[in-house]
């Protein structure tokens, strides 16, 4: 059986482990062998031919930093890519397919990055070497026979060029200045940015400073820098994150255009529903987070998204989650005859221009309420009000409980240690968020060098840690990939339970708050102008509402019962919208 010994890097601390206690408790290196070195970085440095996988080191190392991995039978070859002997290994990669919008889909840390680099050619891979970088001919001596062969061929021919999204826009105001249309004029190659501009809706913002935009904004920016520049591959790292469902489903469209018989588009994407309403073809990637990552063989966009959340690849026979992702098969019941938690009448609140009503509702006992609606139309202001943050002008809202609130936008300047900020959930919720959230490797880092996942995880525990009998928590799923949103969902769920206490959730991730909520909070208006809370609904009526307002319909998929949206004017479609039913028709 082919293993893999990995050192984290980042985690090795060994002169604060008792000076290199993995060396010392190594039968290999007691034995008198050096199984276990120290190398040339000061760090750990295991030999993995001479290691017998016995398991001591991983258990014994007290920041987690080591993992000695079997890998599968079927992974006996070489990887495609390794960083260093005790780095990160990835195997196969995705392939780009031209007439084709081909999904990845996998966790944070499995190696999408990489094999995007190494796709777009600003990464010759390894093979699996420590000593040098590989050459073209060897890659593609290496997947003589796949269409990956080809692609590599064409690559080192020179005939590809690539237009990336990167993942992080709102980094995008530290490397450009002025404003978006000169950032635009700058990159457009192809002499289409009129028509980019009305498809993305960028024309009230083109002569704002790029410094001074929303992230919602930036993203469509950078959608629209990818598009205006000549390639033919195109790959878009997350390219919905930002965005509102009704943006996302405009920008999917947009993406989906894109993919001619000149051109391939390659799209990460941790939103099922947008993946599944975008891509033809899916790629999945699994292997253990930080240690070595694989990718899947192409598949279908039904069965890859099916795949995924079953854990098991049938036709290569491979097991990478010991569980499956359920949904529920009906709409979730209402909760009746629990009384009123918290309610509202008559609010009104005047933010400069933008004036933002509701007129009456009320969050009962011991439920789940998702909120909707597009942005700039006061989600987040009416949270903020509930969590007493803002005060309204006019109206009444019963303010007699103790209230938890996450903001949308979290603070990470702090040098404060996690441990310090989690103090409450370490003490009481171990078991309830901090394994679960897979805090336990980051509690002695700094806040401020957390990641964008590792810092909304850490916020949601700190929220759900403290007393309180109404949670709120404002797109809690931001950063996080599918299997990290689906396990919030369930901690939020099983901490209200505990608690006998009620939340309410403000998120862009349809999948995510259908899974999450019992009930539906509309939010409605003209975005940046008026905003009204249309009160709390059954699922099956607050969907029907806000789906109505997309224009869009959705529908239960008949094997894993998760949600999917049509495709706008087909045949289901057109018979949903006939009926009424919007929401699973």
């Amino acid at each position: 059986m082919p293993r893999i010994a990995i050192v984290e890097k980042d985690k090795c601390h060994p002169q604060q482990c008792g000076n290199y206690l993995c060396i010392r408790l190594c039968p290999i290196n007691r034995a008198g062998d050096e199984c276990i070195v120290k190398g040339d970085d000061s760090k750990a440095r295991i030999m993995p031919e001479l290691c017998t996988g016995c398991g001591i080191c991983p258990k014994k190392c007290p920041f987690g930093a080591i993992h000695i991995i079997n890998l599968p039978e079927e992974l006996d070859n070489t990887p495609i890519h390794r960083y260093g002997l005790n780095g990160f290994h990835l195997y196969n990669l995705p392939t780009p397919l031209f007439g084709k919008v081909v999904g990845v889909l996998g966790r944070n840390g499995i190696g999408k990055s990489t094999a995007i680099k190494i796709l777009a050619g600003a990464l010759v891979p390894n093979l699996g070497s420590e000593e040098r970088q590989g050459t073209y001919d060897e890659i593609i001596d290496y997947f003589k026979g796949q269409e990956a062969q080809l692609y590599f061929q064409t690559i080192k021919e020179g005939k590809i060029n690539v237009a990336y999204k990167p993942q992080a826009v709102e980094l995008i105001p530290k490397h450009s200045k002025g404003s978006v249309r000169s950032l635009l004029q700058k990159v457009d190659e192809k002499q289409q940015l009129s028509r980019v501009v009305k498809d993305l809706q960028l024309d009230k913002i083109l002569d704002h400073d790029i410094s001074t935009i929303s992230g919602g904004e930036l993203q469509r920016v950078a959608l629209a820098a990818t598009v205006l520049k000549k390639a033919n591959v195109c790959f878009f790292d997350e390219p919905t994150s930002y965005l509102d469902i009704k943006q996302r489903i405009r920008a999917a469209a947009f993406i989906q255009q894109l993919a001619t018989k000149d051109t391939a588009v390659i799209v990460i994407e941790h939103d099922l529903i947008i993946l599944d309403y975008v891509t033809d073809l899916v790629h999945v990637m699994y292997g253990e987070q930080a240690c070595y990552g694989i990718t899947s063989l192409p598949k279908s966009t039904k069965n890859g998204i099916n795949i995924y959340l079953g854990g098991y690849i049938k036709d290569e026979n491979m097991r990478f989650r010991d569980h499956a992702i359920a949904f529920h098969a009906k709409l979730p019941s209402d909760i009746q005859g629990q009384g009123t938690l918290v309610s509202w009448q008559g609010i009104k609140k005047q933010l400069g221009s933008f004036s933002l009503s509701a007129p009456k509702g009320e969050i009962r006992n011991g439920e789940v309420v998702g909120m909707l609606g597009e942005n700039g139309i006061g989600k987040t202001s009416f949270v903020k009000m509930l969590a007493g943050v803002l005060e309204w002008d006019e109206g009444s809202i019963s303010t007699k409980l103790k209230v938890s609130y996450k903001p949308q936008y979290i603070a990470s300047e702090s040098e404060a240690a996690v441990m310090t900020v989690l103090d409450a959930a370490l003490q009481k919720y171990s078991n309830q968020l901090i394994k679960p959230l897979e805090l336990g490797h980051i509690l002695e880092k700094r806040i401020c060098d957390l990641s964008g996942g590792e810092l909304q995880r850490v916020a949601i525990s700190e929220c759900l840690a403290r007393d309180a009998d109404l949670y709120l928590l404002d797109e809690p799923s931001a950063y996080l990939d599918v299997e990290q949103r689906l396990a919030v969902s369930k901690v939020i769920r099983d901490m209200m339970s505990l608690r006998a206490a009620s939340a309410m959730i403000v998120d862009h991730d349809l999948l995510f708050i259908d899974y999450i909520s019992d009930r539906i909070c509309v939010v409605d208006g003209d975005p940046a102008v008026q905003g009204e809370v249309r009160g709390i609904y059954s699922m099956e009526e607050g969907m029907n509402l806000f789906l109505e307002g997309l224009g869009i319909t959705f529908r239960r998929d008949t094997e894993s019962s998760r949600p999917r949206a049509n495709k706008v004017g087909s045949q289901l479609d057109q018979k949903q919208k006939v009926e009424g039913k919007l929401y699973y028709g």
